[in-house]
Protein backbone atom coordinates (compact mmCIF):
# COMPACT_ATOMS: atom_id res chain seq x y z
CA UNK A 1 0.00 0.00 0.00
CA UNK A 2 1.40 3.23 -0.90
CA UNK A 3 1.63 6.49 2.16
CA UNK A 4 -0.68 8.05 -0.15
CA UNK A 5 -3.60 5.34 0.29
CA UNK A 6 -2.24 4.76 3.90
CA UNK A 7 -2.78 8.42 4.69
CA UNK A 8 -6.25 8.53 2.68
CA UNK A 9 -7.13 5.47 4.97
CA UNK A 10 -5.97 6.82 8.30
CA UNK A 11 -7.99 9.98 7.52
CA UNK A 12 -11.31 8.06 6.76
CA UNK A 13 -11.01 6.25 9.97
CA UNK A 14 -10.24 9.77 11.64
CA UNK A 15 -13.50 11.28 10.32
CA UNK A 16 -15.91 7.92 11.18
CA UNK A 17 -14.15 8.17 15.28
CA UNK A 18 -15.08 11.94 14.94
CA UNK A 19 -18.58 11.66 13.59
CA UNK A 20 -19.15 8.86 16.21
CA UNK A 21 -17.94 10.86 19.34
CA UNK A 22 -20.95 13.26 19.77
CA UNK A 23 -23.52 10.50 18.58
CA UNK A 24 -22.21 8.73 21.28
CA UNK A 25 -22.25 11.27 23.88
CA UNK A 26 -25.81 12.26 23.01
CA UNK A 27 -26.74 9.13 23.76
CA UNK A 28 -25.13 8.92 26.69
CA UNK A 29 -26.69 12.51 28.29
CA UNK A 30 -30.04 11.37 26.87
CA UNK A 31 -32.58 12.26 28.22
CA UNK A 32 -31.48 16.10 28.64
CA UNK A 33 -34.90 16.64 29.87
CA UNK A 34 -38.75 15.27 30.12
CA UNK A 35 -40.02 12.93 27.64
CA UNK A 36 -43.18 12.70 26.30
CA UNK A 37 -44.66 9.60 25.22
CA UNK A 38 -47.98 10.49 22.78
CA UNK A 39 -50.79 8.58 23.05
CA UNK A 40 -53.66 8.25 20.18
CA UNK A 41 -56.31 7.07 22.48
CA UNK A 42 -58.07 8.65 25.68
CA UNK A 43 -56.69 7.83 29.18
CA UNK A 44 -57.96 4.37 30.65
CA UNK A 45 -58.05 2.13 27.49
CA UNK A 46 -54.90 -0.32 26.56
CA UNK A 47 -53.01 2.24 24.66
CA UNK A 48 -52.78 4.49 27.59
CA UNK A 49 -52.38 1.52 30.50
CA UNK A 50 -49.59 0.42 28.21
CA UNK A 51 -47.84 4.25 27.86
CA UNK A 52 -48.12 4.64 31.67
CA UNK A 53 -46.69 1.62 32.65
CA UNK A 54 -43.42 2.11 30.04
CA UNK A 55 -43.46 5.31 31.22
CA UNK A 56 -42.93 4.54 34.77
CA UNK A 57 -40.69 1.95 34.00
CA UNK A 58 -38.43 3.92 31.87
CA UNK A 59 -38.19 6.98 33.53
CA UNK A 60 -36.83 5.43 36.70
CA UNK A 61 -34.37 3.75 34.99
CA UNK A 62 -33.76 6.76 32.89
CA UNK A 63 -34.06 9.07 36.14
CA UNK A 64 -36.20 11.53 34.23
CA UNK A 65 -39.73 12.14 33.91
CA UNK A 66 -41.26 10.03 31.25
CA UNK A 67 -44.95 12.02 30.71
CA UNK A 68 -48.05 10.42 29.38
CA UNK A 69 -49.79 12.37 26.46
CA UNK A 70 -53.36 11.93 25.31
CA UNK A 71 -54.12 13.05 22.24
CA UNK A 72 -57.14 10.73 20.45
CA UNK A 73 -58.85 11.26 17.15
CA UNK A 74 -58.76 10.28 13.65
CA UNK A 75 -58.16 6.80 14.05
CA UNK A 76 -54.87 7.50 16.10
CA UNK A 77 -53.62 9.48 13.93
CA UNK A 78 -53.34 12.95 15.55
CA UNK A 79 -51.01 11.90 18.08
CA UNK A 80 -48.77 10.04 15.66
CA UNK A 81 -48.92 13.49 13.31
CA UNK A 82 -47.73 15.09 16.41
CA UNK A 83 -44.84 12.84 16.83
CA UNK A 84 -43.51 13.12 12.94
CA UNK A 85 -42.95 16.88 13.32
CA UNK A 86 -41.65 16.82 16.82
CA UNK A 87 -38.02 17.64 17.03
CA UNK A 88 -36.08 14.54 16.48
CA UNK A 89 -34.00 14.34 19.22
CA UNK A 90 -35.67 11.62 21.28
CA UNK A 91 -37.56 13.90 23.71
CA UNK A 92 -41.16 12.83 21.78
CA UNK A 93 -42.35 9.40 21.83
CA UNK A 94 -45.36 7.81 20.39
CA UNK A 95 -46.87 4.26 21.21
CA UNK A 96 -48.79 3.31 18.74
CA UNK A 97 -50.97 0.08 17.80
CA UNK A 98 -51.58 -1.45 14.25
CA UNK A 99 -54.92 0.95 13.46
CA UNK A 100 -52.76 3.45 13.26
CA UNK A 101 -49.68 3.02 11.88
CA UNK A 102 -51.12 0.40 9.54
CA UNK A 103 -54.73 0.66 8.60
CA UNK A 104 -55.63 4.31 9.09
CA UNK A 105 -53.13 5.71 6.67
CA UNK A 106 -54.89 3.69 3.53
CA UNK A 107 -58.19 5.32 4.53
CA UNK A 108 -57.10 8.81 5.41
CA UNK A 109 -55.33 11.77 3.73
CA UNK A 110 -52.02 12.45 6.43
CA UNK A 111 -49.92 15.30 6.17
CA UNK A 112 -46.73 12.68 7.45
CA UNK A 113 -45.46 9.75 6.22
CA UNK A 114 -45.71 6.87 8.80
CA UNK A 115 -42.63 4.83 7.13
CA UNK A 116 -40.57 7.98 6.70
CA UNK A 117 -41.28 10.33 9.46
CA UNK A 118 -41.76 7.73 12.23
CA UNK A 119 -38.74 5.83 13.21
CA UNK A 120 -39.64 2.32 15.02
CA UNK A 121 -37.80 1.73 18.75
CA UNK A 122 -39.72 -1.43 19.56
CA UNK A 123 -42.49 -3.62 19.57
CA UNK A 124 -44.13 -3.45 22.69
CA UNK A 125 -46.43 -6.38 23.00
CA UNK A 126 -48.94 -8.53 20.59
CA UNK A 127 -52.61 -8.87 22.00
CA UNK A 128 -54.29 -11.84 20.00
CA UNK A 129 -57.70 -12.01 18.49
CA UNK A 130 -60.70 -14.46 18.95
CA UNK A 131 -63.70 -14.85 17.30
CA UNK A 132 -66.93 -14.64 19.34
CA UNK A 133 -70.32 -15.91 19.36
CA UNK A 134 -73.15 -14.94 21.85
CA UNK A 135 -75.05 -17.53 24.02
CA UNK A 136 -77.73 -18.41 21.29
CA UNK A 137 -75.78 -19.06 18.29
CA UNK A 138 -76.05 -22.76 17.48
CA UNK A 139 -72.42 -22.70 15.50
CA UNK A 140 -70.11 -25.09 18.07
CA UNK A 141 -67.33 -24.12 15.89
CA UNK A 142 -65.96 -21.73 12.82
CA UNK A 143 -66.79 -24.23 9.97
CA UNK A 144 -70.34 -24.65 11.11
CA UNK A 145 -70.44 -20.96 11.57
CA UNK A 146 -69.43 -20.43 8.12
CA UNK A 147 -72.08 -22.89 6.69
CA UNK A 148 -74.59 -21.05 8.35
CA UNK A 149 -73.89 -17.71 7.20
CA UNK A 150 -73.74 -18.83 3.95
CA UNK A 151 -76.96 -20.18 4.26
CA UNK A 152 -78.68 -17.53 5.20
CA UNK A 153 -76.27 -14.36 4.56
CA UNK A 154 -78.64 -11.85 5.38
CA UNK A 155 -79.04 -12.83 9.16
CA UNK A 156 -75.42 -12.31 9.79
CA UNK A 157 -74.33 -9.30 11.38
CA UNK A 158 -70.50 -8.92 12.84
CA UNK A 159 -69.65 -6.25 15.06
CA UNK A 160 -66.60 -4.18 15.35
CA UNK A 161 -65.01 -1.51 17.80
CA UNK A 162 -65.44 0.96 14.50
CA UNK A 163 -64.68 1.36 10.56
CA UNK A 164 -60.91 0.41 10.08
CA UNK A 165 -60.09 -1.27 13.41
CA UNK A 166 -58.13 -4.30 13.78
CA UNK A 167 -61.54 -6.36 14.45
CA UNK A 168 -63.31 -4.46 11.26
CA UNK A 169 -60.52 -5.62 9.01
CA UNK A 170 -60.43 -9.05 10.73
CA UNK A 171 -64.02 -9.55 9.60
CA UNK A 172 -63.71 -8.52 6.14
CA UNK A 173 -60.13 -10.83 6.13
CA UNK A 174 -62.64 -13.53 7.09
CA UNK A 175 -65.21 -12.88 4.70
CA UNK A 176 -63.09 -12.82 2.06
CA UNK A 177 -61.47 -16.33 2.91
CA UNK A 178 -64.51 -17.97 3.19
CA UNK A 179 -66.09 -16.69 0.62
CA UNK A 180 -69.57 -15.17 2.80
CA UNK A 181 -70.84 -11.67 3.12
CA UNK A 182 -71.31 -11.27 6.82
CA UNK A 183 -72.12 -7.13 7.38
CA UNK A 184 -70.65 -5.12 9.24
CA UNK A 185 -71.77 -3.16 11.74
CA UNK A 186 -69.41 -0.55 13.60
CA UNK A 187 -69.48 0.25 17.27
CA UNK A 188 -67.39 2.88 19.66
CA UNK A 189 -66.32 0.05 21.17
CA UNK A 190 -66.08 -3.45 22.01
CA UNK A 191 -68.10 -3.04 24.89
CA UNK A 192 -71.44 -1.87 22.88
CA UNK A 193 -71.04 -4.96 20.62
CA UNK A 194 -70.83 -7.29 23.08
CA UNK A 195 -74.22 -6.43 24.30
CA UNK A 196 -75.69 -6.77 21.05
CA UNK A 197 -73.69 -10.08 20.70
CA UNK A 198 -75.08 -11.41 24.01
CA UNK A 199 -78.46 -9.99 23.04
CA UNK A 200 -78.38 -11.59 19.93
CA UNK A 201 -78.49 -8.29 17.43
CA UNK A 202 -75.08 -9.64 16.62
CA UNK A 203 -74.07 -13.10 15.55
CA UNK A 204 -70.57 -12.66 16.02
CA UNK A 205 -67.45 -9.91 16.20
CA UNK A 206 -63.55 -10.60 16.44
CA UNK A 207 -62.19 -8.86 19.81
CA UNK A 208 -59.13 -8.59 20.82
CA UNK A 209 -58.53 -10.82 24.11
CA UNK A 210 -58.04 -8.25 26.49
CA UNK A 211 -61.72 -6.91 25.80
CA UNK A 212 -63.22 -10.01 25.47
CA UNK A 213 -61.78 -12.52 28.07
CA UNK A 214 -64.04 -11.41 31.22
CA UNK A 215 -67.30 -12.20 29.21
CA UNK A 216 -65.59 -15.51 28.06
CA UNK A 217 -65.21 -16.41 31.37
CA UNK A 218 -68.51 -15.30 32.63
CA UNK A 219 -69.81 -17.87 29.99
CA UNK A 220 -71.40 -14.94 28.42
CA UNK A 221 -69.55 -15.39 24.59
CA UNK A 222 -68.31 -18.26 23.47
CA UNK A 223 -64.93 -18.26 21.77
CA UNK A 224 -64.60 -20.19 18.13
CA UNK A 225 -60.97 -19.35 17.13
CA UNK A 226 -58.18 -17.13 17.69
CA UNK A 227 -56.20 -15.47 14.98
CA UNK A 228 -52.74 -15.84 16.20
CA UNK A 229 -50.09 -18.59 14.28
CA UNK A 230 -50.52 -20.64 17.65
CA UNK A 231 -53.07 -20.80 20.10
CA UNK A 232 -53.33 -18.25 22.76
CA UNK A 233 -51.89 -18.82 26.59
CA UNK A 234 -55.16 -17.65 27.91
CA UNK A 235 -57.94 -20.40 25.65
CA UNK A 236 -55.32 -23.14 25.17
CA UNK A 237 -58.21 -25.16 24.38
CA UNK A 238 -59.50 -22.96 21.10
CA UNK A 239 -58.40 -23.99 17.62
CA UNK A 240 -56.31 -21.19 16.09
CA UNK A 241 -57.98 -19.80 12.00
CA UNK A 242 -55.15 -21.94 10.71
CA UNK A 243 -56.20 -25.17 12.40
CA UNK A 244 -59.82 -24.07 11.48
CA UNK A 245 -58.84 -24.06 7.88
CA UNK A 246 -58.55 -20.38 7.28
CA UNK A 247 -55.23 -19.04 7.45
CA UNK A 248 -54.84 -16.23 6.12
CA UNK A 249 -57.24 -14.56 8.61
CA UNK A 250 -54.01 -13.73 11.18
CA UNK A 251 -54.65 -10.24 12.32
CA UNK A 252 -53.60 -9.29 16.01
CA UNK A 253 -53.30 -5.84 17.59
CA UNK A 254 -49.98 -4.75 18.54
CA UNK A 255 -48.42 -1.67 20.14
CA UNK A 256 -45.41 -0.17 19.18
CA UNK A 257 -43.00 2.73 19.97
CA UNK A 258 -42.21 5.13 18.12
CA UNK A 259 -39.31 8.39 17.63
CA UNK A 260 -39.46 11.14 15.10
CA UNK A 261 -38.26 10.26 11.66
CA UNK A 262 -34.31 11.40 11.92
CA UNK A 263 -33.83 10.68 15.60
CA UNK A 264 -30.03 9.62 15.87
CA UNK A 265 -29.51 6.22 15.73
CA UNK A 266 -27.79 6.04 18.71
CA UNK A 267 -30.72 7.72 20.87
CA UNK A 268 -32.70 4.66 19.30
CA UNK A 269 -30.91 1.79 20.39
CA UNK A 270 -30.48 2.99 23.72
CA UNK A 271 -34.47 3.40 24.05
CA UNK A 272 -34.60 -0.05 22.42
CA UNK A 273 -32.40 -1.45 24.86
CA UNK A 274 -33.89 -0.40 27.67
CA UNK A 275 -37.07 -1.32 26.23
CA UNK A 276 -35.95 -4.85 25.70
CA UNK A 277 -34.71 -4.65 29.60
CA UNK A 278 -38.44 -3.35 30.83
CA UNK A 279 -40.09 -6.18 28.88
CA UNK A 280 -38.49 -8.86 30.31
CA UNK A 281 -39.03 -7.63 33.62
CA UNK A 282 -41.26 -10.27 35.76
CA UNK A 283 -43.91 -8.00 37.00
CA UNK A 284 -44.22 -6.44 33.47
CA UNK A 285 -44.75 -9.50 31.71
CA UNK A 286 -47.24 -10.43 34.44
CA UNK A 287 -48.84 -7.44 33.97
CA UNK A 288 -48.88 -7.93 30.04
CA UNK A 289 -50.29 -11.11 30.31
CA UNK A 290 -53.32 -9.92 32.53
CA UNK A 291 -54.31 -7.55 29.62
CA UNK A 292 -54.24 -10.67 27.21
CA UNK A 293 -50.82 -9.94 25.39
CA UNK A 294 -47.45 -11.84 25.25
CA UNK A 295 -44.28 -8.99 25.35
CA UNK A 296 -42.07 -9.13 22.23
CA UNK A 297 -38.65 -10.47 21.97
CA UNK A 298 -38.41 -9.11 18.20
CA UNK A 299 -34.87 -7.17 17.39
CA UNK A 300 -35.59 -3.41 16.22
CA UNK A 301 -34.26 -4.70 12.73
CA UNK A 302 -37.18 -7.31 13.17
CA UNK A 303 -40.20 -4.66 14.12
CA UNK A 304 -38.84 -2.21 11.54
CA UNK A 305 -39.69 -4.78 8.71
CA UNK A 306 -42.58 -6.22 10.63
CA UNK A 307 -43.40 -2.50 11.06
CA UNK A 308 -43.04 -2.06 6.61
CA UNK A 309 -44.57 -5.79 6.02
CA UNK A 310 -47.99 -4.56 7.95
CA UNK A 311 -48.51 -1.48 6.52
CA UNK A 312 -48.17 -3.06 3.12
CA UNK A 313 -50.15 -6.13 4.10
CA UNK A 314 -53.14 -3.67 5.57
CA UNK A 315 -52.91 -1.39 2.53
CA UNK A 316 -53.76 -4.14 0.62
CA UNK A 317 -56.76 -5.76 2.88
CA UNK A 318 -58.14 -1.96 3.39
CA UNK A 319 -58.17 -1.98 -0.75
CA UNK A 320 -59.87 -5.19 -1.89
CA UNK A 321 -62.39 -5.14 1.28
CA UNK A 322 -62.92 -1.10 -0.15
CA UNK A 323 -62.88 -0.02 3.29
CA UNK A 324 -63.37 3.90 3.75
CA UNK A 325 -63.34 5.97 6.68
CA UNK A 326 -66.49 7.83 7.48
Amino acid sequence: MTLTRIRHSLTLALTALLALGPLAAQAQTYPAKPVRILVGATAGGGTDILARLLAEKIGESFKQSFIVENKPGAANTLAAAEAAKSTPDGHTLLLATNTGQAIAPHMLKLAFDPLKDLQPVGLVVTVPQVLLVGPNEGARNLAELVAAIKAKPAAYNYGSSGVGSTQHIAGEALNQAAGTEAKHVPYKGSSAAHIDLIGGQLQFMIDTTSSAMGQIKAGKLRPLAVTTATRSSQLPEVPTMQEAGYPSVSVTTWYGLYATGGTPKAVVDRLHAELQRVLKLPDVQERLRGLGGEPSTLTLVQFTDLNRAEFERYGKLVKSANIKAE
